[in-house]
This record gives C-alpha cells, sequence and structure tokens, in this order.
C-alpha cells in the first residue's frame, strides 16, 4: 500500500515536470536570460512583472489562504493558477500576435509556475530543472523585496 502511493507521487512529480519543460521551461529561461542581460535601469520592469504576476496567482488574492492548507498546497496551487495563466495567453497569441510585451508577460508568469513548483518541491529528482527552478525563486524574491522597498 505505502509503495503503491510512492509510486504514484513519483509519477504525478514526473508528469508535472513534463508539462513544466513543455509549457514553461523555455518561457521561463528567456526571462531570467533576458533579466540578466538588462541594464540597471529596465531591471524594475522585470521585478514589477513577476511580482504582479505572482500576486495574480495566489490562491487567495485577499487575506491569508486557509489555515488548513499547507506551504507545499499553497505553491502548488499557485503554481497551477501560473500554468493556466501561461496556457491561455498562449492561446490568445495563437490567435492574435500582439508582440514583446505579451511575450514578456507570459514569460514572467512562466517564470513564477517555475519558482513556485521549486518551493513545492516539485524538482527533487530533476537537477536541471531544479537550478532553473532555484533561479526563478531567487528572482521572485528580489521583485518581492524591491517592490517592499517601493512601496514604503
Amino acid at each position: 500500500m505505502v509503495f503503491r502511493w510512492f509510486k504514484s507521487e513519483k509519477r504525478e512529480r514526473r508528469r508535472k515536470v513534463k508539462l513544466d519543460r513543455k509549457h514553461l521551461e523555455a518561457r521561463s529561461r528567456r526571462f531570467l536570460k533576458s533579466y540578466l542581460n538588462a541594464d540597471e535601469t529596465r531591471k524594475p520592469q522585470f521585478y514589477r512583472a513577476v511580482e504582479e504576476a505572482s500576486k495574480l496567482c495566489q490562491p487567495v488574492k485577499s487575506g491569508l489562504p486557509p489555515p488548513e492548507l499547507e506551504d507545499a498546497q499553497i505553491a502548488e496551487a499557485t503554481s497551477g493558477a501560473a500554468m493556466q495563466m501561461v496556457l491561455a495567453r498562449e492561446e490568445r497569441g495563437a490567435l492574435k500576435k500582439d508582440g514583446r510585451i505579451s511575450d514578456f508577460v507570459t514569460d514572467a508568469y512562466a517564470t513564477v509556475g517555475i519558482a513556485y513548483h521549486r518551493a513545492a518541491g516539485v524538482y527533487t529528482m530533476d537537477k536541471e530543472m531544479q537550478d532553473l527552478g532555484t533561479a526563478a525563486v531567487n528572482l521572485l524574491t528580489m521583485a518581492t523585496s524591491y517592490m517592499r522597498a517601493q512601496n514604503d
């Protein structure tokens, strides 16, 4: 019984990694590389985009999440919402090409999805995705700090 649960858990993680590789990885890498290549005057745009995407993907946008949810569940829900945003934006983008700004915002959502799956521990069996997730988490942390400092 326990082994069956463990195998299903591993299978579910592999499924999530596969979906992330298909829909989020390239966009997140592009976003992170663009951030690293940006000069200091452009970096706040990245912070704002990723912070806004993160806020919009939170399970409960106002107030605290329900106390029965654990941190990993909140991270999973946030990542899932980010994935849905990426898929919806890609579908709209396929119908009409609205350019670089739309891609930039979609890439920010992809980065949020990767960051929260890293935080939820989804990438424990995949070193490459774990490294990408760590970079995404670091950017999200810097963005949060930057935005808080701007609001103070």
